[in-house]
């Protein structure tokens, strides 16, 4: 996520500048051809180019509020595991109650931490690349990557829950396919156990049970829009329009500039390449815009900051133990934060 007022043009052009060369070459052919050999056929009336501008701009404000949707459902979703992991901890501090005040602390330590292991699992798997995904496969997007660091790929699961989890039940985990999803089974055996044990009253049980059901509510909308992608048919209409559009652009604008020849001399063609540039240049970021929005979790620079947000409710919960010795906040990497 960009915490920044804007994204700076010394990283926005860089980023789009395959698409200011493809243009530049799209609009520099047929002007070439037209001035230089009289291939007059290469200028076409304005009305077909603007007519499929305007489908264009139709089907690319379509993707772009879908893809936006998308990320926005994402961030709501983070919001609501942010609530309930904190109710969740204050559930636990004061419904899991034995003789021992020292075996109270003992255990809200250890249903809480299991709860930070759920969490570090979680934001694993949704890191994880998926074959639709364009973080690693685009050249402007793998260049961006040195801008930031995406902290799932520098660091490995197993080491990242070893302070949370005990060590037979951290290579039970590792075992699984779905760790965030065993993880709160594991969570529900020993709430059940305590509650067998008395340590919890059935009452305080029952709603600790429908904070592990609303985990898992937000872990499957997590999960929902990780494993299906944005629908390819679209997004490959999206492309075909906006690439078409930008072929036939120059020879629109020829065809107009070429009215002007008489008035201003043939010179004016050549303004053909700049305009061109510019307005096939909006309709290109638009969809490559798009395209870095519409998978949230991939490890993006615009993704949804799921890392940062993580490390802060583990420094809530840390802090509802009566803990000291806190983590440090996730900072951001030239304005970028995940």
């Amino acid at each position: 996520m960009n915490i920044s007022s804007h994204y700076k043009l010394t990283h926005f052009i860089p980023w789009t500048r395959v698409k200011i060369y493809r243009m530049l070459l799209l609009s520099i052919v047929p002007t070439v051809l037209f001035y230089f050999f009289g291939l007059n056929w290469v200028a076409i009336p304005w009305v077909p180019v603007a007519l499929l501008g305007t489908a264009t701009a139709f089907i690319s404000g379509f993707k772009n509020t879908q893809t936006y949707n998308r990320m926005w459902e994402a961030r709501q979703i983070y919001g609501a595991i942010i609530n309930s992991s904190r109710a969740f901890g204050i559930m636990v501090k004061d419904f899991v109650r034995t003789t021992s005040t020292e075996e109270d602390k003992a255990l809200h330590k250890e249903i809480i931490y299991r709860h930070f292991a759920w969490l570090t699992a979680l934001r694993f798997q949704l890191r994880e690349t998926k074959s639709w995904e364009n973080v690693k496969t685009k050249s402007y997007n793998k260049e961006y990557l040195k801008y930031y660091k995406v902290p799932e790929w520098e660091s490995n699961l197993e080491d990242e829950l070893k302070p949370f989890l005990k060590e037979n039940e951290l290579q039970y985990i590792l075992s699984t396919k779905n760790r965030a999803t065993q993880i709160i089974s594991d969570q529900s055996s020993v709430l059940r156990n305590l509650n067998e044990s008395g340590k919890i009253s059935d009452f305080y049980y029952a709603n600790l049970v429908i904070q592990l059901k609303d985990l898992y509510d937000q872990q499957g909308k997590c999960e929902r829009i990780k494993n299906f992608p944005y629908p390819r048919q679209f997004s490959s209409i999206n492309i075909y329009f906006t690439n078409l559009f930008c072929i036939l652009l120059p020879l629109g604008f020829i065809g107009e500039f070429s009215k002007l020849i008489e008035k201003f001399g043939e010179n004016i063609v050549w303004l053909t390449i700049p305009f061109s540039i510019i307005l096939g240049w909006v309709f290109l970021v638009l969809e490559q815009i798009g395209e870095s929005t519409e998978n949230p979790f991939e490890g993006n620079a615009n993704d949804i900051p799921i890392t940062q947000i993580s490390r802060n409710i583990e420094i809530d919960l840390r802090e509802m133990l009566g803990e000291k010795d806190l983590p440090s906040a996730i900072q951001p990497q030239n304005n970028l934060v995940l």
